[in-house]
C-alpha cells in the first residue's frame, strides 16, 4: 500500500470539494470514508480556509498533508461528482493509483456552463425573483439587465482579486443606480422590485445554508465564520443600496415605485420556479436534477402561502416552508443519490428576506427610525426562524440515517 499515495488522494478529494463549496462535514466526512474503505484511519481538520489531513502509517510514523482553501465561487456540479467519486472508491477500492486515474477522470469530465449560459442565468434569476416580488413585464426585463450587470461587475472585480465585501457594494451601488435610473425614466414601473429581483444575485443563500448545515454536524467553527461572511455580505448590499438611493435622489429626485403585484398562488409559484432555474446555472447544476432543484423553491413559496392561507402568521409560515425545503432536499438527495445542499440552496431562494433586507436600508436612508428598527427585526427573525426549520429537518434526516447505519 502506497500511503503517501493514497493520502495526497483523499486530501485532492477534500480539497476539490471545499473549493467547490461543499460544507465542512462533507469535506471531512468524505476524506474519513475513503480512508476508512482501505483500512486506514484518518484524522481531519477542516474549516473554510483550510485542510489539515495526518494519517500513520504501519511503521508508526505519522504523514500529513495541508492545503490552504483560498476564494473561490460555487460548483455545485463538482460537489456531486467528488462525492459519487468517494462512494466509488469506497465500492470498489482500488489501488491508489488507480484510484488516482479516477480523480484525474472525473475532474475531466466536470461541467460548466458557457459564460453567455451564465449570463442568461442572472438574467433569469433577477427576472423571475422581479416578478415574484410584484413587479410586470417591464420590471422583469430591467430587473433582468440590471441582473446581467452585477454578474459583469462581480465577473470583473474577481479577475482583479478584490475582496468579496468590497466586490458586493460596488455590485449592489451600481445595480441599484441602474435600476432607479431606468425608473427616472419611466421604463420601470416599479424600481423596488427591480433592484430586490437583481439583489437576489448577490443574496449569500450557499454561505447560509452551509453555515445551518455546519452546525448541524456540531462544526460549530465553521458555522460561525460562515455566518459571519453571510453578515458581511448582507452589510455590503445594504451599504451599495443605500448609497445608490442618495445618489439617485439627489439626480433624479426621490424613486417611486408603483404599487407591487399580487399574482394568483399559482402564478406566484411557477415565478419562483423561473427564478430558481437562473440560480441552477449560476449554481453550475446539471442533468435531471436541474428540474427538481427549482421545483424545490416552487414547493417552499406554495407551502408558505398555503400557511398564509390557513390562518398561519408570516413567521410560521416562513418555518413551514423551510421545513419543506430541508425535507425535499434530504429526500430528493436519497433519491437522486446526490448531496442534499444543491437541492437545498435552489429550494430556500424564494423565502430568503432579501426583500426584507432592502427595505430595512430604505427607512434608514429615509430617516424612518423606527420602521428600520421593526422591518431589521422582523428580517431577522425570519432569518432565525428559517434557520430553525432547516436545522429539523436536517437532524431528523441525520438521526435517522445514523438508526438505520447502527441497526444495521
Amino acid at each position: 500500500m502506497d500511503y503517501n499515495a493514497l493520502l495526497d488522494l483523499s486530501t485532492d478529494i477534500g480539497y476539490e470539494l471545499a473549493m467547490a463549496g461543499a460544507e465542512t462535514f462533507r469535506v471531512e466526512e468524505s476524506i474519513q470514508r475513503v480512508m476508512a474503505a482501505y483500512d486506514v484511519q484518518a484524522e481531519v481538520f477542516a474549516i473554510p480556509n483550510y485542510l489539515m489531513v495526518s494519517i500513520t502509517d504501519p511503521d508508526a510514523k505519522p504523514i500529513t498533508r495541508m492545503r490552504r482553501i483560498g476564494s473561490h465561487g460555487t460548483d455545485l456540479d463538482a460537489v456531486e461528482k467528488y462525492s459519487g467519486l468517494c462512494r466509488a472508491l469506497c465500492n470498489r477500492k482500488p489501488d491508489p493509483m488507480e484510484a488516482q486515474t479516477w480523480f484525474d477522470i472525473t475532474r475531466q469530465r466536470l461541467c460548466r456552463y458557457s459564460i453567455p449560459m451564465e449570463y442568461i442565468g442572472y438574467l433569469i434569476g433577477a427576472a423571475g425573483h422581479a416578478l415574484f416580488f410584484g413587479g410586470n413585464l417591464a420590471d422583469s426585463l430591467c430587473s433582468g439587465i440590471c441582473g446581467m450587470l452585477v454578474g459583469l461587475v462581480t465577473r470583473f472585480l474577481n479577475r482583479q482579486k478584490a475582496n468579496q465585501f468590497f466586490s458586493t457594494i460596488a455590485s449592489a451601488f451600481l445595480m441599484a443606480l441602474l435600476a432607479y435610473g431606468l425608473g427616472a425614466l419611466g421604463l420601470a414601473k416599479n424600481p423596488d422590485a427591480v433592484t430586490i429581483g437583481a439583489l437576489m444575485i448577490l443574496v449569500p443563500g450557499l454561505l447560509f445554508t452551509n453555515a445551518m448545515r455546519d452546525i448541524i454536524y456540531g462544526d460549530t467553527n465553521s458555522g460561525i465564520n460562515r455566518i459571519v461572511q453571510v453578515v458581511l455580505v448582507a452589510v455590503g448590499i445594504a451599504l451599495g443600496t443605500a448609497s445608490a438611493w442618495q445618489v439617485a435622489s439627489s439626480l433624479w429626485g426621490e424613486p417611486v415605485s408603483a404599487p407591487s403585484i399580487l399574482y394568483p398562488m399559482a402564478v406566484q409559484c411557477c415565478f419562483a420556479y423561473l427564478g430558481c432555474m437562473g440560480f441552477v446555472i449560476l449554481f453550475n447544476i446539471h442533468g435531471k436534477s436541474v428540474p427538481l432543484c427549482a421545483l424545490g423553491g416552487a414547493l417552499a413559496w406554495a407551502v408558505y402561502l398555503i400557511t398564509l392561507e390557513f390562518g398561519g402568521t408570516e413567521l410560521t409560515a416562513y418555518f413551514w416552508s423551510s421545513l419543506t425545503a430541508s425535507l425535499y432536499s434530504e429526500i430528493m438527495a436519497r433519491i437522486r443519490k446526490s448531496p442534499a445542499i444543491s437541492f437545498l440552496v435552489i429550494a430556500i431562494f424564494p423565502i430568503i428576506p432579501g426583500a426584507g433586507a432592502y427595505y430595512t436600508m430604505n427607512y434608514a436612508v429615509r430617516g424612518e427610525m423606527e420602521l428600520f428598527a421593526s422591518k431589521g427585526m422582523f428580517t431577522a427573525a425570519i432569518a432565525g426562524i428559517m434557520a430553525v426549520g432547516i436545522l429539523l429537518g436536517s437532524t431528523a434526516f441525520r438521526m435517522y440515517s445514523d438508526w438505520k447505519l447502527h441497526r444495521k
